[in-house]
């Protein structure tokens, strides 16, 4: 079967692999369509630490169930249309124990710490396998991202009486502004892309910010009638961005961090304690974020072609990838179809 690999920094290739056949209590997946994320473009950068080299990128998976093994539940049966938790959890862990799974100290993500999705048939361990069932295949792929942004919401407690200051407006910075706006709460984008404001408007933003070209300060206190967004999610991982959450955020707000900054960065603690903040990380998804997303693309409201920047056969992805490369802020999500 074909696959991609990441072999060596801004090396992608096509191989070819023995199809896989599913073990007791797995679950054969016929891959319809996985998408590239930014940990991919990191790996494909030669800049993410915590990736196997070389490594079969793909987290992002829209799948068919093609068989399954052995003791697997009736409920899953060949055909369905499925997508994947991606991520493992050791069970023993302090996050486990306090079933947090999505935030396991020694998780593996498929196409990061383990090969990943990027190829034709993969097994998986059924528990894993989530219905997508009444969703268009291209769109299941777009479920794995948006989870993480609608996890970051329930960190950040969400809830109608808040003003929410979603930093970024990539895809998981889509979710968190979709969620934010179905819990009620009245949401600001901001972003440096105009055009990615303009579809934050779409999908729930009543109010937009382009810090390349606003005074950011002037523009938040004039909408927030001077007292600053109750709740900050930060989706880009800068130190201007960690540093506009914490010095635009209300007094005693939350700052849900999704963003992995590649530097150290320095903020004024002070405001930690004036403003008696609740910082708080976000990281991946659980199965209940999932399906959330799920529940919301069914409804046909999203604006899901306006979210896929390009669908590339396997032979075009190292280009598509470079592309990306060269100009990363034009990109929602590249999917590869298989």
């Amino acid at each position: 079967m074909k696959a991609l690999q990441i072999t060596d920094t801004k090396k992608l290739e096509v191989i070819e692999l023995s199809t896989p056949q599913p073990a007791a209590g797995e679950v054969l997946l016929r891959i319809n369509y996985v998408g590239f994320c930014g940990s991919d473009l990191n790996t494909f950068r030669g800049r993410n630490a915590l990736a196997l080299k070389p490594v079969i990128p793909g987290h992002e998976i829209s799948a068919t169930v093609e068989a399954v093994g052995e003791g697997v539940p009736a409920t899953i049966t060949a055909g369905q249309v499925v997508t994947v938790d991606p991520y493992t959890a050791c069970g023993n862990c302090p996050s486990c124990r306090r079933r947090r799974f999505n935030a396991c100290q020694h998780n593996e993500t498929l196409g990061v710490q383990r090969h990943g999705a990027m190829r034709e048939f993969i097994c998986v361990p059924w528990q894993k396998v989530i219905s997508a069932e009444g969703l268009a295949p291209q769109d299941v792929a777009l479920i794995e991202p948006m989870s993480v942004g609608f996890h970051a919401v329930d960190r950040g407690q969400v809830t109608d009486s808040d003003t929410v200051l979603v930093i970024g407006c990539g895809m998981i910075g889509v979710g968190a502004i979709v969620r934010a706006s179905l819990r009620g709460a009245t949401v600001i984008a901001m972003d440096l892309d105009d055009e990615k404001l303009a579809l934050a408007r779409k999908l729930g933003a009543s109010a937009t910010v382009n810090s390349g070209k606003d005074d950011v300060h002037a523009r938040l206190q004039e909408l927030t009638n001077g007292a600053g967004p109750d709740v900050v999610i930060e989706a880009v991982g800068t130190a201007v961005t960690y540093a506009t959450a914490v010095n635009e955020v209300a007094f005693t707000g939350r700052i849900v961090c999704i963003g992995y900054a590649p530097t150290d960065v320095t903020l004024a603690t002070k405001f930690f304690v004036q403003k008696e903040l609740d910082i708080r990380g976000s990281r991946n998804a659980l199965p209940d974020d999932f399906r959330a997303v799920i529940r919301y693309l069914r409804r046909g409201e999203c604006p899901t072609k306006e979210l896929i920047s390009g669908v590339v056969v396997p032979e075009a992805a190292a280009q598509a990838m470079a592309d990306w490369d060269a100009a990363p802020g034009k990109v929602f999500r590249i999917l590869v179809k298989f």
